[in-house]
């Protein structure tokens, strides 16, 4: 919201804080799922999710878009903002299981985002897609992942938010997946888990 107010964007588009987010929102995950298929940049994605999105209000503002792009890579690794129930989740699985993350995020920001939130600890391995040249869902990075940490296959679960990414990635990679949505549809493909609240997944394990 800072950056929304700081550029006037409720002027310059026409629309509020919620309806933008919402247009950046799905722009933004089409964006992704585009990165990790290689079929669009870092740089592209960087500033793409919020030009599209002017361009969805009818503002042209290509320099205002590469500006934006800058300011939020500098200033949302240090928001401390968790998902409820994570820490909790967090000291319940830590005491039973080995943690690591896979994540196609940007390099230069993950380490701050973990640092900042204090989750860093939690985690033995923190593998970035980047720094490895394949994103998920490229099983490359799963298999990867299982070298890194000496894990077997069937001791590997996959606990993500982007079906796409983490619940295809992790299927074809033969693992376990958990998908986090908060969609209310019932899952009915049982070769995953469905849950709705993170907390929930002191019950599966």
């Amino acid at each position: 919201m800072h950056l929304f107010n700081e550029h006037k964007i409720d002027e310059n588009c026409s629309t509020n804080f919620d309806n933008f987010i919402e247009v950046y929102e799905a722009i933004n995950h089409e964006l992704w799922y585009l990165y990790s298929l290689k079929q669009t940049s870092k740089e592209e994605l960087r500033y793409q999710r919020f030009y599209k999105a002017f361009l969805h209000f009818n503002y042209d503002n290509l320099q205002l878009a590469h500006h934006w792009a800058d300011d939020y890579l500098k200033i949302s690794p240090y928001k401390t903002h968790l998902i409820d129930g994570a820490m909790d989740v967090l000291l319940y699985l830590q005491e039973k299981y080995q943690l690591h993350i896979i994540t196609n995020g940007f390099k230069e920001v993950q380490h701050i985002k973990l640092d900042y939130s204090n989750l860093k600890p939690f985690f033995e391995h923190i593998i970035i897609s980047e720094e490895h040249g394949f994103n998920k869902p490229d099983i490359k990075i799963f298999d990867l992942a299982q070298q890194l940490t000496n894990a077997q296959t069937h001791e590997c679960v996959m606990i993500g938010d982007n079906y796409d990414a983490d619940i295809l990635g992790a299927l074809n990679a033969q693992w376990k997946a958990i998908y986090l949505t908060q969609t209310e549809t019932s899952n009915q493909d049982s070769n995953y888990v469905q849950i709705n609240r993170l907390i929930d997944l002191k019950e599966l394990f």
